[in-house]
């Protein structure tokens, strides 16, 4: 493991090659996020997704909150904000959830605690979660007079856990806790919390042993295919890739693999 590097509000650790963790660093606070939190949260994303030997980047929280929303002492001066300087304001939020999400190789939400607001909104872009017992989600925004159709998830919430589902956690703005959260699909698995981070890393190496291409155009396939309006469209963005990756390095390594009975040496070239 090489040192971490300390931001202001979260540490970046590199346990493993081509693994990177992003730990919130704001326990006292429960990890609440604030305008230098998205400010860093897109900086680091952009960072890491130039990262040639990135394979996968595994998100979770100091101490016991996953995110606990945006911070209510900076959520204060929200009401007081002219249109503009509220749509500014959110646009700033979504541009750092947005590069989360659209970083290029998966990221797994390691959920320790809550996930409330736009901690909630947070975990879902992810493209995986795993939780431990203390995992609970919620969408917060609801009880203090805003829409829980925040940074995203009125977009994710319906896609995985269905629209009558999604429309009963918004509406009451409820917590849903882990054991719940697992049978909606909400999260992936649960597991003890001493070893939450040890899964989210062993499934980082089950995704780091496949072709760094075929995994990065399953990405965009998936986040693409959940927008497209037709299957016809979905299999065109499918065929292209396929065919693109028939063109690299990685296939033939792996059927060349596969024969002579060894592990595949991929390079995603």
């Amino acid at each position: 493991m090489t040192e971490p590097t300390t931001w202001e509000t979260f540490t970046l650790e590199r346990p493993e090659p081509g693994i990177a963790v992003v730990t919130l660093n704001r326990p006292e606070r429960m990890n609440s996020m604030t305008n230098t939190m998205f400010v860093e949260l897109e900086k680091v994303a952009l960072q890491l997704d130039h990262e040639h030997d990135l394979r996968v980047v595994i998100l979770t929280g100091a101490g016991k909150a996953f995110c606990g929303g945006f911070d209510l002492d900076d959520a204060e001066g929200l009401s007081s904000m002219t249109p503009m300087g509220m749509l500014d304001q959110q646009e700033l939020a979504a541009r750092a959830l947005s590069a989360i999400r659209s970083i290029r190789v998966p990221v797994i939400a390691a959920v320790n605690g809550a996930a409330a607001g736009g901690g909630l909104s947070l975990s879902l872009a992810a493209d995986i979660r795993i939780g431990s017992p203390a995992a609970r989600f919620n969408a917060a925004f609801v009880r203090i007079g805003l829409s829980a159709g925040d940074l995203g998830a009125s977009w994710h919430l319906p896609k995985l856990i269905g629209p009558a589902r999604a429309a009963e956690f918004a509406y009451t703005g409820r917590f849903i806790e882990a054991v719940e959260a697992e049978s909606l699909g909400l999260l992936n698995a649960v597991v003890p919390a001493e070893s939450l981070l040890d899964e989210a890393l062993a499934m980082a190496r089950l995704i780091s042993k496949n072709s760094p291409a075929g995994v990065q155009l399953s990405k965009r396939a998936l986040h693409a295919n959940m927008e497209v309006s037709s299957y016809a469209a979905a299999l065109e963005l499918e065929n292209r890739g396929q065919a693109l990756l028939t063109r690299g390095d990685d296939m033939p390594e792996a059927l060349a693999a596969f024969k002579e009975k060894r592990s595949p040496k991929f390079t995603g070239r």
